[in-house]
């Protein structure tokens, strides 16, 4: 161990003793151990909740391993049967407990049945709250599910699994440290975030801005007769999606059987994103299946894929060398017409604004958001000589990559940040490290990080 390292070692308790439980290890000396259900109480009050007018909280709202609720598109409500919880609760999610669902109740309001409502009386709310997140906890509880598609955990377990009291000063100091450092750390998270942000967007600019307006910064111009599109290079023509390519095909809206070790990927929405085509978690399907999805049209190297329809409508991929795929629900598949356009330079200005634009003028439906195939055929398109789209691809695909990269190390980063934080949590609430005497102190990881 460094020097450096020593100096920023925790402190540990002066004393431990066993737990008697495996999972759980030593555990400070003076510390008590007994039973989840005798340190808080199960409350199991149902209410309708169409008829109550409190904020309803389900498994969605709530982030995993960081116990912070959000609220997407506005409050939701119960339609059926709610738990009710009050403030100082903590909810715990007994569906797929594996994800780490739990939040400590800052106002009263309903809740879905998935939520196990539990009232703090020997421990405080936000120390319970981290010890329903150490991962040992988590993993013990998910370890009992039952149900294939649906694991769910019960009561009857998760009751009878132990439970630590420190001294309630403690048990306050330990909540206190841990506010603090994960506001530190989330701070940080959301810097890093805020970059991923911003080197998206200059991506998005370097795509748009090339694909219209050329490299040639002194390029004459002229008007495109298209108000989202405005003024391109003079010696630049425009055309509709249908005049550069050679087929334009819809998926055959039928959702293909997936199998764990089928040998084709079945490319989808979620394995998409703007110029990047990602089968590391594609689903897959047989040989049965494969054929009956490329009738229309067997993908080859270098066509584009296209999402059509869902949250993620309006992206473009290339079909990679060596590698035999078809497209699933809510895809497209185009090939360039050859001598008109390059692929690439295509798959790039499909993933540019002026085209999500005109995307976005016949969009249909507000769940399932989903643009006409007539439509995509007629795109409009600026479209320069191929040596030029080759020299712009070129650029573009550098620029991109080195974005990409960035995008990946900060991510990792963040990853590092959010594991740290679980493992900080997991510490201070089974007494592995001891915080009665922390006062702020300056973690290397985040002095580093930040």
């Amino acid at each position: 161990m460094t020097a450096r390292a020593r100096k920023h070692k925790r402190a540990t308790y002066p004393t431990y003793k066993p737990s008697g439980v495996a999972w759980l290890g030593d555990v400070p000396e003076h510390w008590e151990v007994r039973r989840l259900k005798y340190t808080a109480d199960l409350v199991n009050v149902k209410v309708d909740g169409a008829d109550n007018d409190l904020p309803y909280t389900g498994l969605e709202h709530i982030e995993s391993w960081t116990g912070k609720r959000f609220t997407p598109n506005g409050e939701s409500t119960s339609e059926g049967e709610a738990n009710l919880y009050r403030r100082g609760d903590v909810l715990f999610g007994k569906l797929r407990p594996y994800l780490a669902k739990a939040y400590a109740a800052d106002s009263d309001g309903v809740c879905t049945g998935e939520l196990l409502v539990l009232r703090p009386q020997y421990v405080i709310q936000r120390f319970l709250l981290g010890y329903m997140l150490n991962t040992d906890f988590v993993s013990v509880v998910d370890s009992s599910t039952y149900g294939a598609k649906m694991p769910r955990a019960n009561w009857d377990f998760i009751g009878n699994l132990p439970a630590l009291i420190p001294p309630l000063d403690e048990q306050r100091a330990i909540a206190a440290f841990l506010d603090r450092e994960t506001a530190r750390i989330d701070a940080l998270i959301e810097k890093k975030r805020r970059q991923i942000e911003l080197l998206q967007e200059k991506r998005a600019a370097l795509i748009s801005h090339a694909v219209t307006k050329g490299l040639n910064p002194n390029a004459p111009m002229k008007d495109s007769g298209i108000e989202w599109l405005g003024q391109i290079p003079a010696h630049w023509e425009r055309k509709r999606l249908k005049h550069v390519t050679s087929h334009i095909v819809d998926c055959i809206h039928a959702t293909p059987d997936y199998i764990e070790d089928g040998a084709y990927p079945a490319i989808r929405t979620a394995d998409v994103s703007p110029g990047r085509l990602d089968l590391k978690d594609a689903r897959r399907v047989d040989e049965e299946s494969f054929r009956r999805q490329i009738s229309r049209l067997k993908p080859k190297p270098m066509d584009i894929v296209y999402s059509r329809e869902g949250e993620r409508f309006g992206m473009a991929a290339l079909v990679p060398i060596g590698c035999e795929v078809c497209i699933s629900q809510r895809m497209m598949l185009f090939r360039a017409l050859s001598g008109i356009v390059k692929s690439d330079f295509l798959m790039w200005q499909l993933n540019a604004s002026i085209v999500y634009r005109q995307a976005e003028q016949d969009v249909i439906g507000a769940t399932s958001p989903h643009v006409n195939v007539e439509t995509i055929r007629n795109f409009w398109l600026a479209v320069p000589p191929i040596q030029e789209q080759r020299a712009i691809a070129d650029v573009i695909s550098s620029g991109t990559e080195h974005t990409d990269c960035t995008s990946e190390r900060i991510s990792k980063g963040i990853e590092a940040l959010r594991e740290y934080r679980t493992a900080l949590i997991s510490a201070a609430v089974t007494g592995k490290i001891d915080v009665r005497n922390s006062r702020d102190p300056h973690e290397s990881v985040l002095r580093r990080e930040a």
